[in-house]
């Protein structure tokens, strides 16, 4: 199944953001309380993956200095002691269960993991999503920036002697290079670890569940597949969780400022902490429960 063009999803934006419109005009209604946030985000999420996919078309097809800086990057892990990523692959190809088992996790896991990760974060802490909803346009912004510096994946070195694992077990998520949803030299960060990071992170600082250590190991055993596959050098996944950190961070710096500055004058720090921008202020009158009040959305306890 083809992922969507940027036109799909800016007509999806589009329609989400007139759908928001029309609803936050309805006379109050429980339907309504739910729908305005979620045709909100929606539109939000779509808008941004618009943006990545036209940043995908940027007429970037040089592989100047991308071969040398991969190996410059081996150099540097050796240099750390780092085990290397073709020994992980040894490791893999020799157990064909668990050969086919990495190739599928790397092909099928890393979208529906994220997606669901939003969806359950949307809908039963929507205190805590926005930070990292942010989190994610941070990481994901800062690898869509730092892809100029063209870097190959681990599998193009050849003397390395990768297989493709993929064209053995099927399962295929790029074609030649240069076609396909993901610029094939721009290893460095590995957007794989950077949303991972967002998922198994994320979902650890929002519930107590025991399940939570579960979902925390999504992130290694990702951080070792891409390793395993070739496609990445464990660099490209440090990298990646540091954009995480930094755009955490920086939300949470933000945030802070905006409580201070409205305890100061008087007024509701959380008041547009997740109101989209440009929104109307929140009519308390008419929706005491509107997003964007403490704890607007939250469904339930702690899952």
């Amino acid at each position: 199944m083809p992922w969507p063009s940027w036109e799909e999803a800016a007509v999806a934006t589009l329609l989400s953001l007139v759908a928001w419109l029309v609803v936050a005009r309805l006379p109050r209604s429980r339907i309504g309380d739910a729908l305005i946030p979620a045709f909100r985000e929606f539109a939000l999420i779509a808008g941004l993956y618009a943006v990545w996919r036209l940043a995908r078309m940027l007429p970037i097809t040089h592989e100047a200095g991308a071969l040398d800086r991969a190996r410059d990057i081996d150099h540097f892990q050796h240099l750390l002691r780092l085990p290397t990523e073709i020994s992980m692959q040894h490791f893999v190809v020799a157990h064909d269960w668990l050969a086919r088992l990495v190739n599928g996790y790397y092909a099928i896991v890393h979208v529906p993991a994220l997606i669901a990760f939003m969806v359950w974060a949307f809908v039963r802490h929507r205190d805590l999503y926005p930070h990292w909803r942010n989190g994610l346009v941070a990481v994901t912004a800062g690898c869509l920036v730092i892809r100029f510096l063209r870097v190959a994946p681990p599998r193009f070195i050849d003397e390395l002697g990768f297989v493709d694992l993929s064209s053995r077990f099927g399962l295929g998520v790029y074609g030649d290079v240069g076609t396909g949803v993901s610029d094939q030299f721009a290893a460095m960060p590995s957007i794989h670890v950077g949303w991972a990071a967002v998922v198994a992170l994320g979902t650890f600082a929002m519930t107590r569940s025991k399940l939570r250590w579960i979902v925390l190991m999504h992130l290694p055993v990702t951080v070792f597949v891409v390793a395993a596959t070739g496609h990445h050098w464990w660099l490209d996944g440090v990298v990646a969780v540091l954009l995480l950190v930094a755009g955490l961070v920086l939300d949470a710096r933000v945030r802070g400022r905006r409580s201070r500055v409205g305890s100061v004058h008087g007024t509701d720090p959380h008041e547009d902490v997740d109101r989209g921008a440009g929104a109307a202020p929140a009519d308390r009158s008419r929706r005491p429960d509107a997003p964007g009040a403490p704890d607007a959305g939250r469904v339930g306890p702690l899952a």
